[in-house]
């Protein structure tokens, strides 16, 4: 009974409500015989309903999270790390500034394999937009505060796109001659990445962290549901294949 309920009132949030309000607006002009008006409504509303559900959303996601497995033996010189998104004025423990989920995540995961191998940590990430916050320089204080020696913390703060964190974490890598980079960052974001550091010149081993979905899933009710979530992971692996084409395509 739970799940019939959970499912029923998907329906009144959005994005639920606005497929409800399509779909009215579709019969409504069916009624009124505008039926190229109400087959492109329809239209609409269907592909809204497919890609705010879970069942197709988590396995767009799933598409791009297995293409890489975190290797059983470490052999690098050097944790990268790279940025996913900070805000500059919330409030944190010992400053102000946050990570966002994914780059807190992301951090979270350098800083255990930096106490399990000793390995230095190279965050990479600027300040992208006007109101946001300089990525690396808020990972670098809660690495100190997470207790990584400052000795062991690189702070490669320009960077505003997955390119540039290439980029430019190549040239501190050539500065502070490291050579072997262990690839951190979000499952889904991860052969993107490895393209981009390919393309720099610098061979990475992945170590895909930050998964958004499992790795395998039961069916049920609760996949038919619309839940916006779904909408922002469609959106996000739609975004990781159209860079991972622009790369092949353009190079």
């Amino acid at each position: 009974m739970i799940y019939l309920i959970k499912f029923g009132y998907s329906f009144l949030l959005p994005p639920g409500i606005f497929i409800l309000a399509l779909a009215a607006a579709a019969v409504w002009m069916l009624r009124k015989r505008e039926r190229g008006m109400a087959l492109a409504l329809a239209v609409v509303a269907l592909a809204l309903y497919v890609c705010s559900t879970t069942l197709v959303s988590d396995s767009l996601v799933r598409s791009l999270e297995i293409r890489y497995e975190p290797p059983q033996a470490i052999d690098g010189d050097v944790i990268v790390v790279l940025g996913g998104g900070a805000t500059e004025d919330t409030p944190d423990i010992d400053g102000s500034g946050n990570l966002s989920g994914a780059a807190g995540n992301r951090l979270l995961a350098a800083a255990r394999l930096h106490f399990r191998t000793g390995l230095p940590i190279l965050f990479s990430g600027g300040k992208v937009f006007a109101d946001t916050g300089n990525e690396a320089d808020i990972a670098k204080r809660q690495l100190l505060a997470l207790g990584v020696p400052a000795s062991a913390v690189y702070a490669e703060n320009r960077s505003l796109n997955t390119e540039q964190n290439a980029e430019y974490t190549a040239q501190m890598m050539a500065d502070h001659r490291l050579a072997k980079p262990l690839l951190v960052t979000s499952a889904l974001h991860m052969k993107r990445a490895v393209m981009n550091f390919e393309r720099a010149g610098v061979a990475v081993t992945p170590y895909p962290v930050d998964y958004r979905v499992s790795r395998h899933s039961a069916f049920g009710l609760h996949r038919l549901s619309p839940v916006s979530y779904a909408l922002d992971n469609v959106g996000a692996s739609l975004k990781e294949y159209l860079g991972i084409v622009a790369i092949q395509l353009f190079g």
